[in-house]
């Protein structure tokens, strides 16, 4: 990722429930949401309250440790939310057809240094950094496409 990164501060759960609700109206299907971040740092909680906010009925969100991947099909498009921690080479993410999901539903990979060098070019990143007290992270987001300079402006409202 090559743009100067954004950093936002979540202080609870609730701002960073906030922030992933914010930016779901402005992904589109074929975008990549990168989640970094050490275990417990909220890329989970994100992904579920995005989710969540784009689903019409309600329904548990668990988490894809176990399966790698959850997916959840929206008026918007189809949601995959992929945890990568388990897989062991690149070879595993075309196994479970993450590759083409990237192209045509909205994609959130925690773990993404599992795709080595594969990442897409254009997804936004966002690293999850755990800060001061239990509850408080900084979002660090980071991209190289010109498209998620203008969609981030939406999301904080500039």
């Amino acid at each position: 990722m090559t743009t100067a990164p954004l950093q936002l501060h979540s202080h609870s759960p609730k701002d960073t429930q906030r922030f992933a609700t914010a930016l779901v109206p402005f992904l589109e299907p074929g975008d990549v949401v990168l989640l970094s971040g050490p275990i417990g740092a909220g890329k989970s909680h994100f992904t579920r309250a995005a989710i969540l906010h784009s689903l019409p009925v309600p329904e548990d969100i668990p988490s894809p440790t176990y399966t790698l991947v959850q997916t959840y099909l929206t008026p918007k498009a189809e949601i995959w939310h992929a945890d990568l921690y388990r897989l062991g080479d690149t070879a595993e993410v075309h196994e479970i057809g993450l590759w083409a999901a990237f192209e045509d539903a909205i994609c959130f990979v925690e773990w993404p240094d599992r795709l080595g060098t594969q990442a897409p070019e254009s997804a936004l990143a966002i690293s999850f950094e755990p800060k001061g007290d239990e509850e408080s992270r900084v979002l660090t987001f980071s991209w190289s496409d010109p498209k998620w300079a203008t969609r981030l402006k939406g999301v904080l409202g500039g």
